[in-house]
C-alpha cells in the first residue's frame, strides 16, 4: 500500500507515519509533501497511490477547494482530510468536494485508523462529534429556508436527511440521490454517514431494517401529507 501525506509540519508527519504503519495489510511506502503543489507532482509520479491525507492549511492549498482540485486530477485516489479545521462549513465543503473522510488533528490514533480503513474500502467516515455539528448546521439552514423538520429529538435526523433516507431505502445510489435532491455526491455521503450514526447502523441494509423497525417510512409519508395539507390551506 502506498500513501501520500500532505502537511507542512515535519514533526506532525513523523507522528502520523507511525500511526499509518499500524494499518492492516501493511504500508509499503509513505510519501510526504510539505506543499500542495509538491503533492500534485508526487501524485503524478506515483499513479499507484492508494490513499491521500490532506491538511487543508498546507502552503499552496486553497482550503476545502483543494480536495476538488486534487480529485479533478486524480479521481481514483481517495482523499481523507486530516486537519485542525473546526469550522463545520469548511468540513461540509470538503465532503461536498469529494473527501472520503474528515479527521481533526486532536483525534486519537484509533479514530484515524478507523477512518482510513473505511476510506480504503470505498466508504466515507466522519467522527461522531463532527456528524452532530454537521447535522446541527444543516438543521439550522433548513429552518432559515423556512422548512419545518421532523422531531429531531426523536430520530436525530434533519429534514434533508429524512429526504435522503427515503431515497436511500428506495435503493438509489449516492450519485442518484444527489441528482434527486440537488446535492453534490460528497455532501450526500456526509448525510448518509450522519444517518448511519443517528440510527446506529453501519450500512444501507441495516439502515433499511432500522427504517422499517422504527416506522420512519410511514413517518416520512405522514410528514409529506401534512405538508401538502398546509400547502392547500394556504393556496
Amino acid at each position: 500500500m502506498k500513501i501520500l501525506l500532505i502537511d507542512n509540519h515535519a514533526l506532525f508527519r513523523e507522528g502520523v507515519r507511525h500511526v499509518l504503519r499500524q494499518l492492516p495489510g501493511g504500508v509499503d511506502e509513505i510519501l510526504e509533501a510539505a506543499s500542495f503543489a509538491d503533492a500534485l507532482k508526487l501524485a503524478g509520479q506515483h499513479p499507484d497511490l492508494n490513499l491521500v491525507l490532506l491538511e487543508l492549511k498546507t502552503p499552496g492549498s486553497e482550503g476545502a477547494v483543494s480536495v476538488r482540485l486534487f480529485r479533478r486530477h486524480y479521481p481514483h485516489i481517495p482523499v481523507v482530510v486530516l486537519s485542525g479545521e473546526e469550522d463545520c462549513r469548511i468540513i461540509n465543503q470538503a465532503m461536498g468536494y469529494g473527501a472520503s473522510g474528515f479527521v481533526r488533528k486532536d483525534s486519537s490514533a484509533a479514530t484515524l485508523l478507523d477512518t482510513l480503513k473505511l476510506a480504503l474500502s470505498g466508504n466515507i467516515c466522519v467522527r461522531p462529534q463532527l456528524l452532530r455539528e454537521f447535522a446541527t448546521t444543516t438543521w439550522n439552514k433548513d429552518n432559515r429556508d423556512g422548512r419545518r423538520g421532523p422531531n429531531a429529538n426523536e430520530y436525530g435526523l434533519t429534514v434533508r436527511q429524512m429526504d435522503i433516507l427515503k431515497h436511500l431505502t428506495a435503493g438509489l445510489s449516492n450519485k442518484e440521490i444527489g441528482a434527486a435532491v440537488n446535492l453534490a455526491e460528497g455532501t450526500v455521503k456526509a448525510h448518509v454517514a450522519a444517518i448511519y450514526h443517528a440510527l446506529r447502523v453501519n450500512n444501507r441494509m441495516e439502515a433499511m431494517q432500522a427504517t422499517r423497525k422504527l416506522g420512519l417510512a410511514e413517518y416520512g409519508v405522514k410528514q409529506e401529507l401534512q405538508g401538502h395539507t398546509r400547502d392547500l390551506m394556504h393556496a
